[in-house]
């Protein structure tokens, strides 16, 4: 399995695909966009999993806060168990996010440990990149 590249950062999910019994993962735009994913995973399925997550990301940042009493949480992950196996979300600082899914027989320590080492990989790489100007290009 390998990620198709859909975007410059979809090279991000190939090592979580490394750990053993995660069968595939999306990376997406916050909003639930797809940027990349995985090849057990057609077109269609990658974009209804992006758009659910996006949800799903937005929906835990609002309970969050609601528990907290406060306007607004910042997520840092998401878990969802089920009879299934795990779905595991993971934000980024940079407006993106990482959802792997592991099936029942996945450690689910592991997983989170890849997921969160890849994303902590993308946001080194972004930081790395220099300021973009107005208009996209190199800074007048």
């Amino acid at each position: 399995m390998t990620s198709r590249e859909t975007g410059e950062h979809a090279w991000v999910l190939d090592p979580i695909l490394q750990v053993p019994h995660v069968v595939a993962a999306v990376l997406l735009t916050r909003d639930g966009l797809v940027s990349g994913y995985t090849d057990a995973l057609s077109q269609a399925s990658a974009e209804r999993v992006a758009a659910i997550t996006g949800t799903v990301q937005g929906a835990a940042r609002t309970a969050a806060a609601a528990f907290a009493d406060q306007d607004r949480a910042e997520v840092r992950q998401v878990v969802i168990e089920s009879d299934l196996g795990y779905v595991l979300i993971v934000p980024t600082d940079h407006g993106t996010c990482v959802a792997a899914y592991g099936n029942v027989e996945v450690r689910l320590d592991l997983l989170a440990h890849r997921v969160h080492s890849q994303v902590a990989k993308l946001g080194e790489k972004a930081m790395a990149a220099g300021p973009r100007g107005a208009d996209g290009g190199a800074p007048a």
